[in-house]
């Protein structure tokens, strides 16, 4: 028998409160230790949010997306799609964090002390049994402070997450907490538990031999003017052997950078070419840093790989839930390959969003998906 309960749900329904009433059908309502929910912008979040709470007496964790992903309905637009999970061996602790430019390293210690006072299944933090789940404001720039607090007060808890979408408009996006929906703000959730689990990050991307010197920039802003001491557009596209006309978003897409971090390889995307040359990126990036162009292999391919993979190294794997970089959806688009790629979600119980960002522990990092695999 399960040591726990899971029940996917997605709806399109139009009507606020008829998609929740449909989700919550599927994915039941009563006896839930949590829900967890990935909503499409378009619908009115103070009707959908009156609706979330009217449902769901459970901790709820939601967020605002760039698209939706799950298992059964592949990728989906204009839609909401979650899960609800209940086991005796699993607690959540849910905690909005607002306003979310006043968090800093010194609140992060004060949040965490106030989580361990409340653990249920032990006395302190302990990675062996509990993970965090974070789901922030997309537009906020700040994924990169919040994440790097938070990781270092949990004491070597994992921590995966998603940046919030809103459809590529990139005007506000939202994240959901007692039945209403908040911008500046970020969702943690500790989750306490003695059930198998895993957290993982999946990219598709191998470094090259090009190094690019970060010699100018504003991390803040997320911008970057020189490179190699060389204006930051030209610099790039000299290495790729481009003029700076021929810089796309495809070739953002195509070729973004790495950061190698304790020997390990995380991607920095590129947003856009400003007028004056500098290169927008979706990460901060800061002065001093050595990156690497990287290079991509098949994202079908690997996605698949991986997904098997997970699901060898947890033969009782009940649930993958999928922080999934809108970059990825919008190469698979591109290629032709949304198609192919729903039967491999298939294969494993996936719920998830496109977003604008992913966290993985400390990190925050473009073009990847992040996840939990939870085995009963």
């Amino acid at each position: 028998m399960s040591r726990i309960s899971v029940h996917r749900g997605s709806s399109s329904r139009e009507d606020e409160a008829e998609a929740i009433a449909e989700l919550a059908g599927q994915t039941g309502s009563d006896g839930l230790t949590a829900v967890i929910l990935f909503c499409s912008p378009r619908y009115d979040l103070q009707r959908l949010g009156q609706a979330i709470a009217r449902h769901y007496t459970c901790p709820v964790i939601a967020c605002t997306t760039a698209g939706e992903v799950t298992s059964g309905r592949g990728y989906q637009n204009d839609a909401i799609v979650g899960v609800g999970l209940s086991s005796p061996e699993l607690v959540a602790h849910t905690r909005l964090i607002a306003p979310l430019d006043k968090f800093d390293a010194e609140q992060s210690i004060h949040f965490a002390d106030k989580l361990q006072g409340e653990l249920t299944m032990a006395e302190q933090f302990d990675p062996a049994k509990m993970f965090g789940f974070m789901l922030i404001d997309g537009l906020s720039m700040l994924e990169e402070q919040v994440t790097a607090s938070l990781f270092s007060s949990l004491k070597g808890v994992s921590l995966i997450g998603g940046s919030a979408g809103d459809e590529l408009r990139f005007e506000n996006t939202w994240v959901y907490h007692d039945g209403e929906f908040h911008s500046n703000a970020a969702l943690f959730t500790l989750f306490e538990t003695t059930l198998p689990f895993k957290t993982f990050r999946i990219q598709h991307f191998i470094p090259s031999e090009d190094r690019l010197v970060i010699t100018e920039a504003d991390g803040a802003k997320r911008i970057v003017y020189e490179i190699n001491g060389e204006p930051a557009a030209e610099e790039y596209a000299r290495t790729l052997g481009l003029q700076v006309d021929e810089l796309t978003s495809q070739v953002f897409a195509a070729y973004p950078v790495m950061l190698r971090i304790n020997g390990e390889y995380f991607v920095r995307s590129i947003q856009k070419v400003n007028e004056d040359g500098s290169l927008t990126f979706f990460c901060a990036i800061d002065n001093g840093l050595v990156l690497t162009v990287a290079r991509g292999s098949n994202l079908l391919d690997n996605l698949q790989q991986n997904l098997r993979q997970l699901k060898e190294d947890m033969p009782q794997m009940q649930l993958i839930l999928g922080c999934d970089c809108i970059l990825r959806r919008l190469e698979l688009h591109q290629k032709g390959l949304l198609d192919q790629a729903a039967p491999v979600l298939d294969e494993v119980n996936f719920v998830g969003f496109s977003t604008y960002g992913e966290q993985f522990n400390g990190i925050h990092v473009n073009q990847t998906l992040t996840g939990l695999a939870l085995g009963g």
